[in-house]
């Protein structure tokens, strides 16, 4: 049973990603979004007003001292998402972050022993594994209804043209920690993850084809799942026909789901193989439909909080999709090699950061 208390909620950073918090604390009854914070007092006051919050703050900290909330959501860029973290960790708050959860695993390492010292859980907003597809997906490939799994394709082909990569902290190792590997592509890369379990291997390339940036504009990858899924990913920023798209082909049928920034029903589609047609009645998805968004994700985190259960795979496994970013980036540092848990987990370079070498053929 869920407790009676209410969660007393606050806010730091107030760009475009706040407002899908913001509706998402609003929408859940046992909750309640008291302050916010940023940078900007002026921009923390307009975005309290749009939102009818009592608190404003310019300082994280000022807010925290005040205000005591309950859980924090941390809607900042990566860079200060590990001072933040553990900010409101100290003020005995739970934490939600947005992804990336932090530039590095270093200090994403950081964040979960600042969590388990305060006794306090820390949540990473990866809103597409939500939804009941989703769900119902991850079920079946789980409980075998589907056959092995055996080959998976991973496409995120979004567009971000020089102006998205004006803004002074995009596009620079120092301050958004990655390119559009770290930044975009993770979200599907983490969906994939959520649907096929632990990794086992990884290589991949960086690749500079038209953005003025430090970092990649595209990269390619594969991944060996532990169980024995082989995946092929590209992730690019400068594909005007934008898709977010994975297919997995199992045993007895083949799995796609095909969106842009969020999925419902119509976005998956099972297609069993010659001779199981007959078991597709038994794939069909749930009557009552959910989309993945943000509003799921906090509801199921929120409920785990008030009843003191462990976080909802929904939230969980925090590292392992940023584990798989940092593996890329470390295999294109070394020219492509292979790159394991092992070797990621003791590595000289890549732990504390991204930095990788790019290959540039901008003409």
């Amino acid at each position: 049973m869920t407790s009676e208390k209410t969660l007393r909620a606050a806010l730091v950073g107030t760009g475009a990603v706040a407002n899908a918090h913001a509706r998402a604390v609003a929408a859940y009854p046992r909750a309640e979004l008291v302050a916010v914070a940023d940078l900007s007092l002026d921009k923390a006051r307009e975005f309290a007003g749009t939102y009818g919050i009592a608190a404003a703050y310019g300082d994280l900290d000022e807010m925290l001292a005040a205000e005591h909330p309950d859980v924090v959501l941390i809607c900042t860029p990566p860079a200060p998402h590990r001072a933040q973290s553990l900010a409101a960790f100290a003020a005995g708050a739970h934490v939600i972050v947005e992804k990336p959860p932090a530039p590095s695993l270093d200090e994403l390492d950081d964040m979960r022993a600042g969590a388990l010292a305060a006794d306090r859980q820390l949540a990473v907003v990866f809103q597409q594994r939500t939804g009941t597809a989703a769900a119902h997906v991850r079920g079946l490939l789980q409980s075998g209804a589907l056959g092995r799994p055996l080959v998976a394709v991973c496409q995120t082909l979004w567009f971000r043209d020089a102006d998205y990569f004006a803004v002074p902290w995009r596009g620079k190792w120092e301050t958004e920690g990655g390119g559009t590997t770290l930044g975009h592509g993770i979200h599907q890369i983490d969906l994939l993850a959520h649907l096929l379990g632990d990794w086992a291997s990884v290589q991949g390339r960086l690749w500079r084809l038209d953005r003025e940036t430090e970092t990649e504009d595209v990269s390619t990858a594969t991944i060996v799942f532990e169980q024995g899924v082989v995946a092929q990913l590209i992730t690019s920023a400068v594909s005007p026909r934008e898709t977010s798209s994975i297919r997995i082909d199992t045993q007895k049928a083949t799995i796609t789901v095909d969106h842009l920034y969020g999925h419902g029903h119509e976005n998956w589609r099972i297609t069993p193989a010659p001779g199981f047609e007959s078991e597709a009645e038994n794939w069909r998805f749930p009557d009552l439909e959910e989309r993945s968004d943000h509003g799921p994700l906090l509801r199921d985190v929120f409920d785990a909080l008030l009843d003191g259960e462990p976080l909802p795979a929904t939230a969980d496994a925090p590292a392992r999709s940023l584990e798989i970013v940092a593996g890329i980036y470390a295999s294109a540092a070394a020219d492509g090699a292979v790159i394991t848990p092992e070797l990621l987990g003791a590595h000289p370079t890549h732990r504390a950061g991204f930095a990788s070498p790019v290959t540039d053929l901008r003409r």
